[in-house]
């Protein structure tokens, strides 16, 4: 099997991470595969924030928690009240992804980006999650101040990076059933 595939199969979700910071060399290959990403009419909408700051991450976390705390919704509810819970995993790294907010179709081009940085950092040795529940902390105004998200931008979505504590997981089943050829 070559070795993307094998990335491509291999990455997993990762949701604990020891206190390794990433170095600069490594944050530039994740960024240079997210810039690659395809995007409709070459568009490129995306911006990315790198934190590696640790207090901005637990002001992060705090604030995510506390808006979570307050939904009408239990599960979040249940994560904002739970003093241990941290939507980043304490990773050492979160990049912000922000789209142009005139761009043709931002939401799906930063979402390719994401994936080819998850996949590269996959490939020299880094653990990532997709971070869905940093989207309190990224829907208010503080954080585009804080993020020094640009004008004209608009946070969307968050990865964590980090060297992962404990093993390679496996791989949950897949689903067969799926897929229909037509020729």
């Amino acid at each position: 099997m070559n070795e993307v595939l094998k990335t491509i199969m291999e990455r997993r979700s990762v949701r604990a991470y020891t206190d390794r910071q990433l170095s600069r060399d490594e944050l530039d290959l994740i960024i240079e595969a997210g810039l690659y990403a395809p995007s409709a009419r070459n568009e490129q909408p995306w911006y990315f924030t790198v934190v590696q700051n640790r207090a901005l991450l637990d002001e992060i976390n705090k604030k995510t928690n506390e808006v979570m705390a307050g939904s009408d919704n239990e599960r979040l509810k249940s994560f904002g009240n739970n003093p241990s819970f941290r939507a980043s995993y304490n990773a050492p790294t979160v990049i912000v992804v922000s789209a142009r907010e005139n761009a043709v179709s931002a939401q799906t081009d930063c979402c390719a980006a994401i994936e080819n940085m998850m996949l590269a950092a996959k490939s020299i040795g880094i653990g990532s999650v997709w971070v869905g529940l940093l989207w309190p902390y990224l829907s208010l105004d503080v954080a585009r101040e804080k993020l020094q998200i640009p004008d004209g931008y608009k946070p969307l979505h968050a990865v964590a990076f980090g060297y992962a504590e404990g093993g390679q997981m496996a791989a949950p089943e897949r689903r067969k059933d799926v897929v229909t050829y037509i020729s």
